[in-house]
């Protein structure tokens, strides 16, 4: 029929070596580890209900195959692995961010480096809001340039002040350092600008550092801002949801499992550590309102739902918006992700106006 898709091979409990056959579905048990299951092999066409951007970008094989994994003593393959691809970031994001109209400006705060963004036309004053960003990457990867060309592309978005930062990554400063440089450019911001102008927001990587960012305020007993974006956010570096499962190798984004790149950030930490793994914190209130996004095809699908159902659950004004189809990080200018930022920019101006 000549018809685009992903060939899906799915077995996660597979007993005694066996492998199901095109079209099979049945329920196994793994005898290894008494983990019950269902086995399964089959076509995923693209499907005829996203825009016609959509289903052409889902039939692109954006990545080929997985990476090879690299062990967190590869230091060398490391340094090379992240800039590889922060190299295609830029390509890939620079022909759209040539055409944003924007002032750019450098900074360093407390030692950390920033980007401050102002969209053409988005007024400047000492009393607008501001965006903190933190930029994705799987928490390794992203810095530098590339954390540049992503600011530009957030702010943009938003329409709003932006401050991104350039944190510190693996390989060589792994967990907590990343953690410690955006709280250190938060408490910055509590200094030149009241709390209920500021929202921080974050996507993938970014989302689990803009939430733990939240749980270790809360805990410092520092003011939160006026709201928390956490776009498809890394919120369970244990990987436990089920779309771990039944999107990989749906997502056209995320090939894979980020076990290397979690193992080189955590650096033996426990995973289940709330500033590590936001899922496990107290998500109650007082928690600022927080707006989620994921899609059906996206690996990340479950950290974002469950983050939600915590957050409602614990008294938290949480909304989220899955869209149909959507691998992680959107489908790179259909229409659906203008419709996503129609809906983050409503969230914003909700939560800042007449404050």
């Amino acid at each position: 029929m000549g018809q685009k898709g992903r060939q899906y091979c799915y077995s996660c409990t597979v007993a005694e070596g066996r492998v199901a056959k095109e079209g099979d579905l049945r329920m196994t048990e793994d005898q290894g580890h008494g983990a019950v299951g269902r086995e399964v092999t089959r076509f995923i066409r693209v499907p005829t209900s996203v825009s016609q951007q959509a289903r052409q970008f889902l039939s692109m094989d954006m990545f080929g195959d997985s990476a090879d994994r690299l062990d967190p003593n590869d230091i060398d393959g490391w340094r090379a692995r992240i800039t590889a691809t922060d190299e295609m970031l830029i390509a890939v994001l620079g022909p759209e961010i040539n055409q944003l109209g924007a002032t750019v400006e450098s900074r360093s705060i407390d030692g950390v480096p920033i980007f401050v963004v102002v969209p053409d036309g988005v007024d400047d004053g000492t009393d607008q809001p501001i965006y903190l960003d933190i930029h994705g990457g799987a928490l390794v990867m992203g810095g530098g340039k590339a954390c540049e060309v992503m600011s530009q592309k957030m702010a943009a978005q938003v329409q709003m002040r932006t401050w991104s930062v350039d944190y510190r990554m693996p390989p060589d400063h792994p967990y907590p350092a990343a953690l410690d440089d955006v709280m250190a450019v938060y408490k910055s911001l509590l200094d030149i600008q009241a709390p209920e102008r500021l929202v921080v927001g974050g996507g993938s990587a970014g989302g689990n550092l803009a939430a733990a960012l939240i749980l270790r305020a809360r805990d410092e007993g520092l003011p939160l801002p006026a709201a928390l974006v956490l776009l498809t956010p890394e919120g369970d570096l244990t990987e436990s949801g089920d779309s771990f499962q039944t999107n990989l190798g749906i997502d056209c984004i995320l090939t894979a499992s980020l076990a290397d790149s979690i193992a080189l950030y955590a650096n033996g930490h426990d995973l289940h550590d709330p500033y590590l793994s936001p899922i496990f914190g107290d998500l109650s209130s007082p928690f600022p309102p927080t707006f989620l996004q994921t899609g059906t095809r996206d690996l990340f699908l479950s950290n974002a739902v469950r983050m939600h159902r915590k957050l409602r659950s614990g008294g938290v004004d949480a909304e989220l918006h899955v869209f149909e189809a959507m691998p992680h990080g959107g489908f790179f200018g259909a229409p659906e992700d203008d419709e996503l930022t129609a809906e983050l920019r409503r969230f914003l101006t909700r939560h800042l106006d007449d404050r």
